[in-house]
C-alpha cells in the first residue's frame, strides 16, 4: 500500500488550486438517472470515489466518460439496462444509496444494496427510506437489499426530517422532482452541496425553491432534460488547505475559495490567530502569531462548523497555547485519529463525543496509520509542524477525497512525498 512521508520544514508559501467538491459531485452524478438526456459536469474532482460512482452508474447501463483529464464528466442514462445496484460496488461507498431515489422516480422500481463506507459511525439510511415512503414508495428490506417500487409513480408529500441529514435530503430532493404534485421537505439540510444539486436540477428543468433554507419546495414535473453544470468548490478541501499555513506558518492562497462556504470555520481560525482574506482568486490565509491560540469547537450541520474538518482542526490545536475542547455532535466514533496524533506527542483525552486537547510546544514525527479519509489528512497536516519524519500509512483513504495532495503542498514548500507500495 502507498504511504505519505512528511518532514517538518517551516512555513509554507504559495497557492493551492481547490478542486470541485467530492460530496457534491457524488450527488450530482446520480442525477443523470432522472433523464434520458445528457448531463455534463465540469470542475469534477479526480478521486477514487468518483471512479466508484462511475462504476456503479455504468453497471446500471449509464454511460460515463471522463474528458479533459477527468475534470469534465459526460453522463448519459438514455438506455438503462438494470435497476439493481449490487453489493460488490455499493459496499465501497455510502453515497451509492443516492441512486435509489432517481431510479425509483424515473422508472418506478429499484433494488439497491445497503451501503458501506468509512467506519465513523452507524450513519443509517433509514431517513432516506422514510422520506421515500412519504412520497409513496413501497419498500421491502431483505437479504441486505432495499427493494423499492412505486407502480403508479411517486406522489408529492410533506415530510419533516426528524434530524438533519444531507444524504436523505439529496435522495428525497431528486426523487421529488418527478413526483406528481408538490413536495415540501422540512428540516432539510442546508449544505452548499444541497444548493449545488438544486441548481443542477433546476438547469435540467426541475421546479425547486427554498434551497439553502430548512424548507425546500419541489413542484413535480413530467420529465427532466439535459444540462451542463459546474461542480461547486470543495469546502472541505478548502478548509483542509487553509489549515496548512495555520499549522506550519506562512501564507497560502487557496484558489477558488469562498468565504460563504466556510464562514463558521473561518471564525474559529481567526480566533486562533490566523488571518483570512478574500481575494479576486480565492482566500489568502496567513498565520501572524508565533503560536496558535486554543479554540473550542462544536461540530454542527451547515452553516455550523463541519464535522469533516474536525480531525484537521484537532491537528492544529495539538500545538496551540492552552486547552481546546472539541465536541463531535454529528458522528460517533470520529476521534480515531486521536491515538495516532498522540503517537506524535499530542496530549489528547477523549471521553465519548468530546476531546480535550492540551497544546504541546512541538510534535514529533512518527509512523502513523490513517483510519479514515479526514483522519489521514489530519496526520499529514500534523506532520508539517512536527520535528523529524512522519510516515502516514494506508493512504488509500486519502485518495478517496484529495487529489494530488503531495503536489499541492509540495508546491508551497512542504517536504512531502508519496512512497508507492508494491
Amino acid at each position: 500500500m502507498d504511504s505519505i512521508v512528511v518532514r517538518g520544514n517551516g512555513p509554507l508559501n504559495g497557492h493551492i488550486p481547490i478542486a470541485g467538491a467530492k460530496n457534491a459531485c457524488l450527488t450530482l452524478m446520480p442525477a443523470t438517472l432522472l433523464t434520458d438526456q445528457p448531463l455534463t459536469l465540469t470542475n469534477a474532482p479526480r478521486l477514487s470515489d468518483i471512479r466508484t460512482m462511475s462504476e456503479l452508474l455504468e453497471s446500471l447501463g449509464a454511460e460515463v466518460a471522463g474528458l479533459q483529464g477527468g475534470q469534465v464528466l459526460a453522463l448519459s442514462s438514455h438506455n438503462l439496462t438494470s435497476h439493481r445496484a449490487d453489493y460488490d460496488i455499493v459496499r465501497k461507498m455510502r453515497a451509492s444509496i443516492l441512486v435509489l431515489g432517481p431510479m425509483l422516480a424515473r422508472d418506478g422500481h429499484a433494488t439497491v444494496s445497503l451501503p458501506g463506507g468509512c467506519a465513523i459511525g452507524a450513519r443509517p439510511v433509514d431517513l432516506h427510506l422514510r422520506a421515500l415512503e412519504a412520497l409513496g414508495a413501497e419498500l421491502d428490506l431483505r437479504d441486505g437489499y432495499v427493494h423499492a417500487k412505486a407502480p403508479g409513480g411517486l406522489k408529492g408529500a410533506r415530510f419533516e426530517f426528524p434530524i438533519v441529514s444531507v444524504g436523505a435530503t439529496e435522495n428525497a430532493l431528486m426523487a421529488a422532482t418527478l413526483a406528481k404534485g408538490t413536495t415540501i421537505l422540512e428540516n432539510a439540510a442546508r449544505e452548499p452541496e444541497i444548493v449545488d444539486l438544486a441548481h443542477c436540477l433546476q438547469r435540467m428543468g426541475a421546479q425547486i425553491t427554498g434551497e439553502g433554507t430548512s424548507t425546500i419546495t419541489i413542484e413535480g414535473v413530467n420529465s427532466l432534460g439535459g444540462a451542463t453544470h459546474p461542480v461547486v468548490t470543495d469546502r472541505i478541501e478548502l478548509g483542509t488547505y487553509m489549515l496548512a499555513p495555520a499549522i506550519a506558518g506562512g501564507t497560502v492562497e487557496c484558489l477558488g475559495g469562498r468565504l460563504d462556504l466556510v464562514q463558521a470555520f473561518v471564525n474559529k481560525l481567526e480566533q486562533a490567530g490566523v488571518e483570512v482574506e478574500q481575494t479576486a482568486r480565492g482566500l489568502k490565509v496567513t498565520r501572524h502569531v508565533d503560536r496558535l491560540r486554543a479554540v473550542d469547537v462544536t461540530t454542527e450541520p451547515f452553516p455550523g462548523f463541519p464535522t469533516d474538518l474536525q480531525a484537521q482542526f484537532m491537528a492544529a490545536m495539538c500545538t496551540a497555547g492552552g486547552v481546546s475542547v472539541l465536541d463531535e455532535k454529528i458522528f460517533e466514533n470520529r476521534f480515531m485519529h486521536a491515538p495516532e496524533l498522540m503517537r506524535m506527542g499530542a496530549k489528547i483525552e477523549v471521553q465519548g463525543g468530546t476531546a480535550h486537547v492540551t497544546g504541546v510546544e512541538k510534535l514529533r514525527g512518527a509512523p502513523v496509520m490513517a483510519t479514515d479519509l479526514r483522519a489521514s489528512v489530519s496526520l499529514i497536516l500534523a506532520g508539517l509542524a512536527a520535528e523529524g519524519e512522519t510516515t502516514v500509512a494506508r493512504v488509500y483513504h486519502l485518495d478517496r477525497g484529495y487529489e494530488r495532495v503531495e503536489e499541492k503542498l509540495g508546491a508551497c514548500g512542504a517536504m512531502i512525498e508519496r512512497v508507492y507500495g508494491k
